[in-house]
C-alpha cells in the first residue's frame, strides 16, 4: 500500500503550463508547414493569385525574383538608382496587367524579364533623348545668346528664329521657378553655383529645378530636332 502511494506521488499530473507549451509548439509547426507549402508554390500559381488581387502573392514573386530582374535592368541602363525605379515599375506593371499573363505563353519569370528589358530600354532612350535635347538647347543658345534675350534675328536666319520662338513658347509653359533657373543657366551662362549664390537658393534646389525643367522640355525639343 505504501509502495503504491509512493508511486502515485512520483507521477506528476500534466500542468496547465506544459499543455500551453505543447499548443504553442503545435501552432509553430503548423505555421512552418504553411510557409514551406507557400515556398513550393510555383511562380505561375502565384501569378494566378496576383490576377485575383492577392498582394501577398506579388510580394512573394518580388522576394523571389527582384534580384534577377534588377540585374537585367542594370545591364541595360548601368545606373543603380534608375534600376531601382524601373524595378518598381516592372512589378507595378505586373500587378496591373496580371490578368493578361497566360502560363501557356511561357514562364512567369520570363514574362517579368521581358517587361524589365522593355522598360529598361525605354528608360535608356528617354535618358538619351533628354541628353540630346539639353545639348540642342545649349547649341541654340550659344549661337547667339543676345537673340534669345532680345528676340531679334541679326543673321536673317528664319529657321533658327523659328527654333528660338518654339523653345521660348515651350519655356513659358514651365513653372516660373524652373524657367528662371534655366534662363540663368543657358541664357546668361551662369553655373549652378553662381545661380545659387545670386538667388540665395540652395544649390540642390537649383539643380533640381533645372533638371525638372529640362525633362519637361526634352520631349518638345526632341520632336523639333527630328523635324530639322
Amino acid at each position: 500500500m505504501n509502495t503504491q502511494t509512493e508511486f502515485c506521488q512520483d507521477v506528476e499530473e500534466p500542468t496547465t503550463e506544459s499543455t500551453e507549451d505543447t499548443a504553442v509548439s503545435l501552432q509553430r509547426r503548423r505555421a512552418r508547414a504553411r510557409r514551406a507549402a507557400a515556398d513550393q508554390e510555383t511562380d505561375e500559381a502565384l501569378m494566378t493569385r496576383v490576377a485575383t488581387g492577392d498582394s501577398r502573392a506579388l510580394e512573394k514573386l518580388f522576394d523571389r525574383h527582384a534580384g534577377v530582374i534588377k540585374s537585367v535592368i542594370f545591364k541595360i541602363i548601368h545606373n543603380e538608382a534608375e534600376a531601382e525605379d524601373v524595378l518598381m515599375e516592372v512589378f507595378f506593371e505586373a500587378w496591373n496587367n496580371a490578368t493578361k499573363y497566360s502560363e501557356e505563353k511561357g514562364k512567369a519569370l520570363g514574362w517579368l524579364v521581358t517587361m524589365a528589358r522593355r522598360r529598361g530600354i525605354d528608360r535608356l532612350r528617354k535618358r538619351q533623348s533628354y541628353s540630346r535635347a539639353t545639348d540642342r538647347l545649349q547649341v541654340e543658345v550659344e549661337h547667339d545668346p543676345e537673340a534669345w534675350i532680345s528676340g531679334r534675328d541679326p543673321d536673317g536666319d528664319t529657321e533658327r528664329a523659328d527654333v528660338r520662338a518654339f523653345i521660348r513658347a515651350r519655356m513659358q509653359e514651365l513653372p516660373p521657378f524652373q524657367r528662371e533657373a534655366i534662363e540663368y543657366a543657358f541664357f546668361k551662362g551662369m553655373s549652378q553655383r553662381e545661380i545659387a549664390a545670386h538667388t540665395g537658393i540652395p544649390l540642390g534646389t537649383i539643380k533640381t529645378r533645372i533638371e525638372l525643367g529640362l525633362k519637361k522640355l526634352s520631349v518638345s525639343l526632341e520632336a523639333l530636332a527630328g523635324e530639322l
